[in-house]
C-alpha cells in the first residue's frame, strides 16, 4: 500500500502546469522567467506552483543575482517510479491470485 508521503506527492505532481514545470526541469535548469516564456502561466501564478514543488521535496533552488534558479531532484521522481515499479512486480506475481468470494 502507498504511504501518505507518495499521495501527497502524487497529488503534487498531478496538476497540468506543476507536471509541464517538472518535465522542463528534467531537461535544464531554469529560472522563473524562462519558465513564464516556456508555459505561458503568469508569474504569479508559476511562483505559488513553484513553492509547492518546493514544499514537496520536488525542486530546489539556486539563487544567482536577481534571479532564482530551479533544478529538478530526480531522486524524488526515482522513489515514487520506484515505487509503482514495485506495484506492478506485485500485481504481475499475483496475476494468477484470486480470493473466493464468501
Amino acid at each position: 500500500m502507498m504511504t501518505s508521503v507518495d499521495t501527497d506527492l502524487i497529488r503534487v505532481l498531478a496538476d497540468p502546469l506543476r507536471l509541464r514545470i517538472v518535465t522542463l526541469l528534467a531537461r535544464e535548469t531554469l529560472c522563473t522567467t524562462h519558465l513564464v516564456e516556456e508555459t505561458g502561466a503568469r508569474q504569479t501564478n508559476l511562483s505559488n506552483h513553484l513553492r509547492v514543488l518546493r514544499e514537496a521535496g520536488v525542486v530546489e533552488t539556486e539563487p544567482c543575482g536577481r534571479f532564482t534558479y530551479y533544478r529538478l531532484k530526480p531522486e524524488v521522481i526515482e522513489g515514487l517510479a520506484g515505487r509503482f515499479a514495485a506495484l506492478a512486480a506485485t500485481a504481475r506475481t499475483a496475476a494468477g491470485t484470486k480470493r473466493a468470494c464468501p
